[in-house]
């Protein structure tokens, strides 16, 4: 069976969150034409979520009436939808209901109190709040699962956190039956969702020991195994293997930032709407601002310097110098720090260096219309010009940028110069 990442935008092929690719098989014709997604429970199991909300998801996004509940495992969409149309709408369903806010990994449960629902991650403990405006939340309000009872899904999800913690000795332990992240601790949480203290191993058998007197058969769920180290000395190991082109392909931003190495999933989610959106309504300059300032926000970026990265390599084609003043209004609003001003210098020697190099010659005439717009400031404008850097491209197209550069750099000098002799 075919896998793809989890998250489709990280390239590194060692990744350790898999799912099966999404099959789907066309049925019926005429006004009873219908879509079945013949491994959904599977993608649904991967993503330690119940397939009634992927379902309901795809139904909201299509506009499509859909089954949340079938007898026979036949998860079923009215129309036709292909299967590459439904793995894209399962990207949005896993930026909105399963990655973790702040470090973009799938290890989360769903947790549902006083009418809010809150992503738990059990790798670096963040718990975030999923938007209620959604759809799906509404959906996912009034589906809780009974009170004391916990799906497969999300007994999965804990049992694989647990094994993530315990490594491998703990699996060994689990093995031989003696480890509170056993089988037999899974029913414990079923029939009384337990509340594991870390802080005490003797009193956490001791509560899974009293929770589980009454445990039934135990549940038999095939465990999705993720062996492959994703330590940072790991993921830099693998990255100096990679191509030089490639390796330059995934710079995005600072090493030290969230989503390096590689993981830069929001991002490139949102340049490649940007990107799509332009497609379907005939170029970029069609893209309204508002819009694009809508999707930041919904996936939660609208504030982060590297999103002004991605919109100076995806706002503009080749008529960029006349393109920046309309959307200057958006743009001061999303520049908001020395670092913002920096990230979007750096989108823009991407942009031109390497996806427009025709562009080259006409660096100055761009950066002059940055300044103009009070986009970029006078200081990092210099500090910028005064060096080449291989972060966004290879050195010599750096240089090649900056040279172009120079005049508008030498005439802020004389700018400057004036204005001193005009003081004196």
């Amino acid at each position: 069976m075919a896998t793809v990442n989890v998250r489709r935008d990280v390239t590194d092929p060692f990744y350790r969150y898999k799912m099966e690719r999404i099959q789907s098989k066309i049925e019926g014709k005429g006004n009873g034409i219908k879509t079945v997604i013949v491994n959904l429970t599977s993608v649904a199991q991967s993503l330690a979520r119940p397939p009634s909300y992927v379902i309901k998801y795809f139904g909201f996004e299509l506009g499509a009436q859909t089954n949340t509940n079938p007898s026979d495992d036949r998860w079923i969409i009215n129309g036709a939808h292909d299967a590459a149309k439904l793995q894209d709408y399962l990207d949005g369903f896993i930026t909105k209901f399963v990655l973790c806010k702040k470090c973009k990994n799938p290890e989360t449960d769903v947790q549902i109190k006083d009418g809010h629902i809150t992503l738990d991650c059990k790798a670096c403990g963040q718990r975030s709040d999923v938007d209620l405006r959604l759809k799906l939340s509404s959906f996912i309000l009034k589906n809780q699962p009974k009170k004391g009872k916990k799906d497969k899904s999300t007994k999965k999800a804990d049992r694989r956190a647990r094994k993530e913690a315990g490594g491998q000795d703990g699996d060994e332990e689990s093995r031989n039956g003696n480890s509170p992240g056993d089988s037999n601790s899974d029913n414990a949480e079923e029939n009384g969702e337990v509340e594991l203290d870390a802080g005490s191993d003797d009193e956490l058998t001791r509560r899974i020991n009293a929770e589980a007197k009454d445990i039934g058969e135990v549940d038999d769920v095939k465990e999705v195994q993720w062996s492959v180290d994703t330590s940072e000395e790991a993921v830099k190991a693998r990255a100096k293997d990679l191509p030089d082109d490639l390796k330059r392909a995934l710079v995005v931003g600072d090493d030290d930032e969230e989503g390096a190495n590689g993981e830069g999933s929001t991002y490139d989610v949102f340049g490649k709407w940007i990107v799509d959106t332009a497609d379907e309504k005939g170029g970029v300059t069609k893209v309204a601002d508002v819009d694009i300032y809508l999707k930041a926000k919904d996936l939660g970026i609208e504030t982060k310097h590297r999103t002004l990265t991605v919109l100076a390599q995806t706002l503009f084609d080749d008529n960029i110098v006349k393109q920046i003043e309309p959307r200057a209004g958006m743009l001061k609003k999303m520049i908001t720090s020395e670092r913002h001003e920096k990230a979007f210098l750096g989108g823009t020697e991407r942009f031109v260096g390497k996806e427009k190099p025709k562009l080259i010659p006409q660096v100055s005439a761009i950066l002059l219309k940055f300044y103009e717009n009070d986009l970029i400031s006078e200081e990092v404008l210099k500090a910028w010009g005064s060096k080449a850097s291989k972060k966004y491209v290879d050195l010599p197209t750096s240089k090649s940028v900056r040279k172009s550069a120079e005049q508008f750099i030498t005439w802020l000098d004389e700018a400057e110069s004036d204005e001193e002799s005009d003081d004196e």
